[in-house]
């Protein structure tokens, strides 16, 4: 072996990020899978992407967008990413702590007084404020109200002031129930940026990251590429078209920029999207967020002394529980409601992307599962099998 071929390899061994880290002959097995889930009708189409140090590696969509129409499936399809919105809203609102204008720990009632008149069901006031940290980690008592916004007809600010007055489900702190704090906190984001909700967004995320195809409302040339929504018919169990309650009649009717799950976007963008967390907020020479905002953001919370598998905005894997069972401990994404998914495993950078637009759908979960599964496969990296949760017998 020559003196440059030499210097190569010893430089590998003193910087193991140089080191290819997934096998391309491995990642090409996505793409059978997903056409095996199709024909199992686990989807109707899915849109698959995978990033290494902020560079893609790969990119594929099988099956349809629309089968009625015999619309293939695209790259650059769009699509409803529901609760993977929290992440970026949690994003969002560590952009103004970096800038000093927000705060995780204050009282939230600082920037939306509204909040220190809250109660709880028994007329009582709460023992501890509410913060940011708690509304983004669902541990504010503001559960899940029984209405919905409808198009157009509510606007964020009034959204959050009926929010408001339904009592709290519990003192804050000192329990978790997913609901609508990360709506709250996307109030606060306009009152604290002077800026409408989704203008912050577009000029503090989306636009510096070139994220050109997320939004709340697409637009005519953005919405003939919306994925259909699809559940599974009871009799035939065949596939057919489900209701997404994002989806507008026409372009003009617009939906209220919910920050808990509103936005649509694509694979290409939200790759970008977590790529920059992954690097610690920085891609491409573009910084978001400060590296500490981004650790703080993504450090699983502590709820009536237990630690939970939730952080800012962000589901984590913990020894104890996992949300994406195929990914190392200590990775962490969001999954959405029609069971689209995002994941960072940070040690790695790798970030895996899965998109389709499912609704009540058996084993919709599977091909995520096994698209994952191959990634860490093809990255030669080892994933414990998650702990068995013992049942109580009946």
């Amino acid at each position: 072996m020559n003196r440059i071929a030499c210097s190569f390899f010893s430089a590998l061994l003193l910087f193991p990020a140089l080191l290819p880290a997934l096998d391309e002959a491995k990642l090409a097995a996505i793409h059978p899978a997903m056409e095996a889930a199709v024909k199992a009708r686990q989807a109707a189409g899915i849109v698959t992407l995978v990033m290494e140090k902020g560079k893609v590696v790969h990119f594929d969509a099988a099956g349809m967008a629309d089968i009625g129409k015999g619309r293939a499936m695209e790259k650059d399809a769009l699509f409803w990413i529901a609760s993977m919105t929290k992440s970026i809203n949690a994003t969002a609102v560590m952009v103004l702590v970096d800038e000093g204008k927000l705060s995780l720990d204050e009282p939230a009632s600082k920037w939306l007084p509204e909040l220190a008149k809250v109660k709880l069901a028994d007329g009582s006031a709460p023992e501890k404020a509410i913060t940011l940290r708690m509304l983004l980690s669902h541990t504010a008592g503001i559960a899940f109200p029984r209405r919905a916004p409808s198009d157009g007809a509510i606007s964020l600010k009034a959204y959050v002031a009926s929010l408001l007055k339904t009592p709290l489900a519990f003192q804050p702190g000192s329990a978790y129930e997913y609901g609508f704090g990360p709506t709250v906190s996307g109030r606060i984001i306009e009152l604290a940026s002077g800026m409408k909700y989704d203008a912050f967004l577009q000029a503090k995320i989306f636009a510096p990251l070139g994220m050109k195809d997320t939004m709340f409302n697409p637009d005519d040339a953005h919405r003939a590429r919306i994925a259909r929504t699809y559940k599974m018919d009871d009799e035939s169990h065949e596939l057919v078209p489900g209701y997404n309650p994002f989806v507008t009649s026409d372009a003009s009717v617009t939906h209220m920029t919910e920050p808990a799950g509103g936005l649509f976007s694509t694979a290409a963008d939200m790759g970008r999207f977590y790529a920059m967390i992954a690097n610690h907020g920085e891609l491409d020479g573009t910084r978001i967020l400060s590296e500490k905002s981004v650790k703080d953001m993504t450090t699983p919370v502590t709820a009536g002394g237990k630690q939970l598998n939730y952080a800012c905005g962000w589901q984590v894997n913990i020894e104890t529980q996992r949300v994406n069972s195929q990914m190392p401990v200590g990775s962490f994404g969001h999954g959405g409601a029609f069971a689209t998914n995002g994941c960072i495993d940070p040690q790695s950078k790798i970030v895996t992307v899965y998109l389709v637009q499912n609704v009540m759908v058996p084993d919709s979960g599977k091909p995520k599962d096994e698209f994952q599964k191959l990634v860490m496969k093809a990255a030669d990296i080892q994933v414990a099998a998650p702990p068995t949760i013992k049942k109580n017998k009946p």
